[in-house]
């Protein structure tokens, strides 16, 4: 199986290059023709699927210059995904020109000629200053939020179309590849399209190393989303922000606008949706240039020229094999950020996927563990989820103190199991997976504060002390005295007095 390196070289040659002779782009890769006409065609970057095609190959060619020619010039008004191929040219002539009997070959090097000789073809080092449109730029700003009354110091990633000055943002918690790629796939599924072609700085999310000449060498991840979505990205020179900055001003601009006071909402999924609505809104006022357009009417010419998406969405996940410590912890960010799995997964290897907001732990098999909120920041953290610890010593009551899992809990749940009795301990610990499983680790370390303060140490008053904390279930207030109610001192001791206070007598 090629390497992504090795296919993007292949699709290089052909769509941007315009070396639509496949043998040709064989020889120079050292690759088999069936393997490069494969990945020529491949459209789907999830699950490579195998789609060999055979060219018919015959001789003769000048009388179809002019119709080739026509065709050609009438792709300068096309968007840049939709202009013809030398197969497409190829495979029309046989169709509609009556007496073409040309070969393949003869028809790939003139159509190759023509189109660097009507500037159809992008010509490396060139950098446009007027956009098309369909063309997008991408950048990453920073910003303060609230969710859920905690505050964050977040990214937001931005993509602009300079062509009519609309844009649109996402926020996360930082910069990397999941938030890069979820933002993308969130925009384009909400505006229906792919941009032609999106330009980048130089950021080490996408590109590894900047090559000698002006090349870049992107990452996997980056060459497989891009071919599954058949975008092309453009990196500008290295400090050279001009190249791109309609999206530099695009940040600001959504800084001061859509994130100005600082946001507060309770779920970062919903608010971003809520974003997007925004953005649209934010497009019915005039275009900075062109007072006589709105943005939104620039921007129906730009919604012509997107490609279309594809069937199949692209799984934007990260996924790595990571190997756990004798606690079942693993390290992840060049060892910043701690994360738990299982003890029952200690000293072994786990695989991790990663989205933007979520770290899920799985076996070998892929069957889920336990899933954390992604860390973020440059300091040391940990993620500790004690579901698993817990449940995994409630069957093993007797080894606490000797399984590492005692001294990795807090102070208070220590001194709570030390005082309760060693045949209730099971129980107890069994109720704490329950209430953690619940509400959250947090809940039932709060309702052990709450039993040491009560001096509670069995498992129906632990139950019945989470029910109180977290079940919702009021303090009922002290009942008001009646008049006709009487006094406790007021009632007689005898049961003829009962009689009597009844109105009853003794043989009723």
């Amino acid at each position: 199986m090629l390497t992504m390196d090795q296919i993007h070289r292949i699709r290089q040659l052909y769509y941007e290059q315009g070396l639509t002779n496949l043998s040709e782009i064989a020889r120079q890769t050292g690759l088999d023709w069936k393997t490069v006409s494969k990945y020529v065609d491949m459209t789907d970057f999830n699950e490579p699927d195998p789609m060999p095609k055979e060219n018919n190959l015959c001789p003769k060619l000048d009388p179809f210059k002019a119709l080739i020619d026509n065709w050609l010039t009438e792709d300068k008004k096309a968007p840049r995904k939709q202009r013809h191929t030398a197969k497409r040219v190829y495979r029309r002539l046989r169709k509609e020109a009556e007496g073409f009997n040309c070969s393949y070959r003869l028809v790939a090097d003139y159509v190759k000629a023509k189109k660097l000789e009507l500037n159809l073809k992008h010509k490396e080092g060139f950098i446009p200053l007027n956009h098309e449109p369909g063309e997008a730029q991408g950048d990453f700003g920073s910003a303060d939020f609230y969710e859920n009354s905690m505050r964050h110091s977040g990214k937001y990633f931005v993509m602009d179309f300079p062509y009519s000055n609309h844009g649109y943002l996402q926020l996360h918690y930082g910069e990397n590849m999941e938030c890069l790629l979820e933002s993308m796939v969130a925009i384009f599924e909400h505006i229906g399209g792919v941009p032609t072609e999106i330009w980048f700085d130089n950021t080490k999310t996408i590109v590894k190393t900047i090559i000698r000449g002006g090349g870049r060498e992107v990452t996997e991840r980056f060459l497989r989303f891009q071919e599954h979505y058949g975008f092309k990205p453009v990196f500008c020179n290295p400090d050279a922000g001009n190249e791109k900055g309609g999206v530099e001003n695009k940040v600001g601009y959504d800084r001061r606008n859509m994130l100005v006071p600082l946001p507060r909402f309770l779920s970062l999924e919903q608010y971003n949706k809520q974003l997007l609505r925004e953005c649209d809104g934010d497009a019915d006022r005039e275009h900075y240039r062109f007072n006589t357009e709105t943005i939104e009417e620039r921007f129906d010419v730009d919604r012509k020229a997107l490609l279309r998406l594809p069937e199949r969405p692209f799984d934007t996940a990260g996924y790595l094999r990571a190997h756990t410590d004798l606690w079942g912890k693993f390290k992840l960010d060049d060892g910043k950020h701690i994360y738990s799995a299982s003890p029952g997964h200690a000293d072994s290897d786990v695989w991790v996927k990663l989205t933007a907001e979520y770290v899920t732990v799985m076996d070998l098999e892929q069957h889920p563990i336990v899933t954390h909120r992604r860390l973020y920041g440059d300091e040391t953290a940990e993620s500790m989820e004690w579901l698993p610890y817990l449940k995994y010593i409630a069957r093993k009551p007797r080894s606490l103190r000797n399984s590492g899992i005692y001294g990795m809990m807090p102070r208070s749940m220590q001194l709570y199991l030390d005082k309760c009795e060693n045949s209730d301990r099971g129980r107890i610990l069994k109720t704490l997976s329950e209430l953690t499983e619940r509400t959250g680790f947090d809940s039932a370390l709060q309702t052990v504060d709450q039993a040491i303060t009560y001096q509670a140490t069995d498992p129906d008053s632990l139950k019945s002390l989470y029910r109180r904390l977290f079940a919702d279930v009021p303090l009922l207030p002290p009942l008001q005295r009646q008049d006709g109610i009487p006094s406790l001192d007021q009632m007689p001791s005898g049961l003829s007095a009962y009689d009597t206070l009844l109105g009853r007598g003794c043989g009723a």
